[in-house]
């Protein structure tokens, strides 16, 4: 028997990198060319792998539709891991990751056009997962009425998003953060820099208002933020728990010397 399906699509090294890369963020080929210095035609080619395997999904760029958004299918890279190591032994099956309770408190903004439905979800979503100790806010390049359809979907998860009021980007002008995360492709390209350097992702996410599919398209966005933030909680704890790590480590080498 060979190895197990995520063994054998993410044992490439210009695989595992990609995988990386899309961990961090939605890429365009051409940004993960540049990431890796590899040639287009190779990057492409494994890409074309992971998709086989599922790992790696496509969206169209809703700025240039000529554009392709590739993201990380998380939660299967997760399963897959979990089988994985079930299938050398079965005390090396992986336990689903625990919930990130020690998030430390930090701002996060997210962007999109409207600030009408995804980013106002996403705030709202991101504010209950942490129990408040994570600051999030969000606006939009185009501020829009808030959607009844966004009202709604937050209902589900027993969230009042009523009161939300939209607002431009501009309102954060020189504020500082510590996460910029846009969610729509045409705010990305228009995104302007924040000072302190925060960490920012790109999460390609369609703007559910511009879906025949309506109500349900709302639920599908809500269900696809819920999955992301989880992911985003857990970075956030491990990348505060490395930074401490670092800065013991740069402290007992400065009473050293």
């Amino acid at each position: 028997m060979g190895p197990p399906p995520f063994i054998q699509a993410a044992g490439h090294p210009v695989r595992w990198r990609l995988l990386g890369e899309l961990a961090r963020s939605d890429r365009q080929v051409h940004e993960l060319t540049a990431l890796l210095g590899q040639q287009q035609s190779l990057v492409s080619y494994h890409l074309g792998l992971l998709r086989k395997a599922d790992l790696v999904r496509t969206r169209r760029s809703s700025a240039d539709g000529r554009d392709i958004y590739y993201r990380l299918d998380l939660g299967r890279c997760g399963h897959l891991l979990a089988q994985a190591g079930g299938a050398l032994h079965p005390g090396l099956r992986l336990a689903p990751a625990p919930a990130a309770a020690a998030v430390p408190a930090v701002r996060v903004l997210f962007l999109c056009t409207g600030n009408s439905s995804r980013s106002q979800m996403a705030e709202a979503l991101l504010r209950r997962r942490s129990d408040g100790v994570v600051r999030t806010f969000s606006a939009g390049s185009r501020p829009r009425a808030l959607h009844p359809d966004a009202v709604a979907a937050m209902d589900g998860y027993g969230i009042d998003l009523s009161g939300a009021r939209p607002k431009h980007l501009d309102e954060f002008a020189g504020d500082r953060f510590d996460h910029v995360i846009t969610l729509c492709d045409r705010v990305r390209e228009v995104c302007p820099e924040f000072p302190g350097h925060p960490a920012t992702a790109h999460w390609s996410i369609p703007d559910p208002a511009a879906d025949p599919g309506g109500r349900g398209a709302f639920d599908r966005v809500a269900a696809e933020l819920d999955d992301r933030i989880g992911f985003l909680l857990h970075a956030i704890a491990a990348n505060r728990k490395a930074n401490r790590k670092a800065n013991r480590e740069a402290t007992r080498e400065g009473e050293r010397s």
